[in-house]
């Protein structure tokens, strides 16, 4: 039987719901995505400003030193950029951290609402879809780049209550996404839960219940048909009591046990994150991904950096702190680390079925919802790109004239071919995609 008929019989079935968490794993019903150079993003989001004296270089062009935050991707350092002077322009209600993460994939203004943070007025959620979303749709609506997810949205301790400090990712207007950051859960939706696999198989026992009671009232040549189709539900039978993820091109990591999902959980959580999220690129189930630490306002207490303090009480503090300061460069040059591994884990991933490795296929974009947390300004945002995913001219430390970040969605999703003219709000798209070729 070939790949179309069997797929049309698992229509026919009404199988889709059921088998389509092990399809990826099945060999009967793997097929390959003929077509371009495979394009891949991601957007990490790190929250409560940075400290700019120790983030941006002070060279523009290729010949630039990277300071102490960004220090941990010097050996990525001819595959990434900085891009100073792209601000976030948008405006309207809430306050500065409630419009710094929910409008800075969205780049369009929150929406009306009832929840008050630090200014006079309170906001919604985003008016709009987020630009990971805008890339996700575009990319699921071709053949030849859909895939099984789509999209990942992780978290590394995101609070457990939905408000706009806490949402980075939106389907589109008063729809926001949440990260999962459960690294177990996340393991389970990707491969597959026990008790899916329980579901399948009843309803293969009824399939063939059903093709054994239709060939008892039919003749010689329909039960020659039927006895196809039988041949068929057995060797499903067969895929799926194999191991069910040994057929998948890189098989799964092995997360380690027991780990707990809290503060002090947050460094081995970002690594499995990290694990989850390279793997199911790796096997094509999804090409673009968010992963979110903590939220706007985020109050972890890194304790594994012998920092006992919040991460957003210390933002506040002034300048002429020297100790908070010194505390915040460890925090954002600890961020920074977590995204090196995560460029690492790319770079010594052989692309599948292509040249060089997934990094060469992968870009991350690092940001933040905030350039510096104590004055809660929008401007100049810490923007860095690492790896060649976009095919944007690497290696170099960028200086813009004060343009809003919207320009810079439209070159991602022109990047990957979607060649929209406008992506949020709408005046701050004048001067079109940002030159980063």
């Amino acid at each position: 039987m070939n790949l179309t008929s069997r797929r049309q019989f698992l229509r026919q079935l009404g199988l889709s719901a059921a088998a389509l968490p092990f399809l990826p794993a099945l060999p009967s019903l793997a097929q390959g995505k003929p077509g371009a150079r495979t394009q891949r993003v991601i957007f990490v989001f790190t929250p409560n400003g940075t400290i700019p004296n120790e983030f941006w270089p002070d060279q523009i062009g290729p010949d630039f030193q990277l300071k102490r935050i960004l220090a941990p991707l010097e050996p990525f350092k001819n595959r990434l950029m900085t891009l100073k002077g792209v601000h976030n322009r948008i405006r309207g209600d809430g306050d500065g951290h409630m419009r710094g993460i929910s409008c800075l994939l969205t780049a369009d203004e929150l929406l009306p609402g009832n929840i008050q943070g630090g200014s006079h007025k309170p906001a919604g959620w985003a008016r709009g879809i987020s630009i990971d979303q805008e890339i996700r749709n575009f990319l699921q609506a071709r053949p030849e780049t859909a895939t099984r997810f789509g999209s990942l949205e992780l978290g590394v301790a995101v609070p457990n209550r939905a408000d706009p400090w806490t949402r980075e990712s939106y389907a589109g207007p008063n729809q926001p996404l949440a990260p999962l950051s459960d690294p177990y859960a996340m393991f389970d939706r990707l491969y597959g839960s026990m008790k899916d696999r329980e579901n399948l198989g009843s309803v293969l026992d009824e399939v063939r219940d059903d093709l054994r009671s239709i060939a008892s009232r039919v003749d010689k040549s329909e039960r020659e048909l039927l006895d196809q189709h039988a041949t068929f539900v057995r060797e499903m039978e067969q895929d799926l009591q194999s191991s069910g993820t040994q057929q998948l091109m890189f098989p799964p990591p092995a997360l380690e046990a027991g780990v707990a999902l809290d503060n002090d959980g947050i460094p081995k959580i970002s690594r499995m994150q990290g694990d989850l999220l390279v793997n199911a690129f790796a096997n094509d189930m999804a090409r673009v991904a968010t992963l979110q630490y903590t939220n706007s306002v985020g109050q972890a207490r890194m304790r594994w950096l012998d920092i006992h303090d919040g991460h957003h009480h210390l933002s506040h503090e002034p300048d002429n702190n020297a100790d908070a300061q010194e505390k915040l460069v460890k925090i954002n040059t600890w961020f920074c680390g977590e995204i090196a591994n995560l460029a690492q884990k790319l770079e010594s991933t052989p692309e599948p079925g292509g040249e060089g490795t997934m990094l060469d296929h992968t870009t991350i974009v690092w940001t933040n919802e905030l350039g510096k947390g104590n004055s809660h300004t929008l401007d100049n945002i810490p923007f860095v790109l690492i790896g060649g995913g976009l095919g944007f001219r690497a290696g170099r430390a960028m200086q813009f004239d004060n343009v809003p970040h919207n320009r810079l969605w439209l070159s991602l999703a022109h990047a990957f071919g979607h060649h929209i003219p406008v992506f949020g709000q709408q005046k701050f798209c004048d001067g079109g995609a940002l030159a980063l070729g």
